[in-house]
């Protein structure tokens, strides 16, 4: 049954653009803020919760330490072990999932109106009362050990780990947030409540929800469910340093072909630039084959199936980033190739055509994204941890038409550094030096 009520929702929304999606500020009795987005036509509701910080709270030595945490959220709770907990969901139709990020921890639900009052109570078992039972605990860490040692041959991994060393050393964007097979099998389950209130704290939470509920009922359910976690979490870590240097980087590993993945510095999320920069990476490394590197290194050359590149500004550095794969003959050529792209649009800018088609694809796929009560509302508590307001989704398009072509000239020059880049190449590439 509760696949068709998911169905359903998403055909609500699916026929909505963006700019028929009805905002509103929600703080209940106790003082908890969230965006709630009325839909009563269909009796389910999407609920988003995000608490920043993230795997970046990792204590020292404790890395792995709040994904393994996240993980084990829904193996059980009060007299309820794992089964039961699982037992008692399905009874319900009500779906949860937890999931850990550098920069966040996230908790989705989704839940029938004539199961709520059930449902939350459920999950508030989950996030205020987790069993963390040793056997639980030897379970998961089974499976986060699987996927470091999957990580361990997996070159894109590879390169992109490797990279984020280069980038941020000691800082916790420069490990990866399972932690190593060393650091998880040391985690204790004192360790796992100590992550637990690091991050799970009222000071650093994002609220959203869609879906069948008022305002008056989302304010009860905010203090109900989220009014018992602790007032303050553990500090936010510093800002990183970015250590990347231009240069090259080869990583030896038997294979056909290299995996490569470069970059250097981006742009801040409230950048005054920030839109340009975002139109210009559509043209250069955006999806699809009209973007400037597909069209130079893949369609011109064939050098690579396919190449593209992705701003990341996270909340304690940013960085401009893209990755490819060629055949270990090739590559030296195709890294080329990426340089004198970058190096020709930092000078010269983009077309006009360019800059028009790379509009039409970014406001035309905007609404795409409203296609369901919970990408809905994983979209407005996104919103929330970027400080964006509550108009950003009727105004973001707007935001995109503004760009000029002077606009991308001026941004291209400020931020497209080819002596900046830095390739670190996974493979046995022929005739490409290592420049540190």
């Amino acid at each position: 049954m509760i696949r068709a009520f998911f169905a359903a929702a998403i055909a609500v929304f699916a026929a909505l653009p963006a700019g028929a999606v009805d905002i509103r500020e929600v703080t209940s009795p106790g003082g908890i803020h969230a965006w709630l987005v009325e839909e009563h036509s269909i009796p389910f509701t999407a609920l988003e919760l995000r608490f920043e910080g993230g795997a970046s709270l990792d204590a020292p030595g404790k890395r792995g330490a709040t994904l393994l945490m996240m993980a084990l959220l829904e193996e059980g709770t009060g007299d309820l072990d794992s089964q039961g907990f699982a037992a008692a969901r399905e009874r319900l139709a009500a779906n949860f999932s937890f999931d850990a990020y550098d920069d966040g921890v996230t908790v989705s639900a989704r839940m029938l109106s004539e199961n709520r009052p059930e449902a939350v109570a459920l999950l508030k078992r989950a996030l205020t009362e987790p069993r963390f039972d040793q056997d639980a605990i030897e379970r998961v860490k089974g499976q986060v050990a699987s996927i470091i040692r999957s990580d361990e041959k997996d070159p894109g991994e590879i390169a992109r780990r490797n990279f984020d060393m280069l980038a941020f050393g000691d800082h916790p964007y420069g490990s990866s947030r399972n932690g190593t097979l060393e650091s998880v099998a040391a985690l204790t389950r004192d360790d796992l409540f100590a992550a637990k209130a690091a991050v799970m704290a009222r000071d650093r939470l994002f609220v959203s929800a869609v879906g069948d509920i008022t305002e008056a009922e989302l304010g009860a359910l905010l203090d109900d469910l989220l009014g018992g976690l602790p007032e303050t979490g553990a500090p936010i870590p510093q800002p990183a340093k970015m250590g990347l240097t231009g240069g090259v980087t080869v990583i030896d590993y038997a294979s056909p072909q290299s995996v490569v993945a470069f970059g250097h510095a981006g742009i801040k999320r409230d950048d005054p630039d920030f839109f340009a920069a975002y139109v210009l990476n559509q043209i250069l490394g955006g999806p699809g084959f009209a973007a400037r590197l597909m069209d130079e290194v893949r369609e011109k050359r064939g050098l690579t199936y396919g190449i593209s590149t992705y701003l990341v500004p996270m909340d304690l550095a940013e960085t401009w980033q893209g990755s490819f794969a060629s055949a270990n003959e090739k590559v030296a050529e195709a890294i080329d190739v990426v340089r004198d792209v970058w190096a020709r649009v930092a000078a010269e800018g983009v077309t006009a055509e360019e800059l028009e088609a790379a509009k039409t694809y970014l406001t035309g796929s905007y609404p795409l994204r409203f296609d369901g009560n919970g990408p809905i509302a994983d979209i407005l508590v996104g919103m929330q941890s970027e400080r964006l307001p509550v108009s950003y989704v009727n105004d973001r398009n707007s935001y995109i038409e503004a760009v000029t072509l002077g606009d991308i000239k001026r941004v291209a020059a400020r931020l497209m550094k080819p002596e900046d880049l830095r390739f670190v190449v996974v493979g046995q590439p022929v005739g490409l030096t290592v420049q540190n």
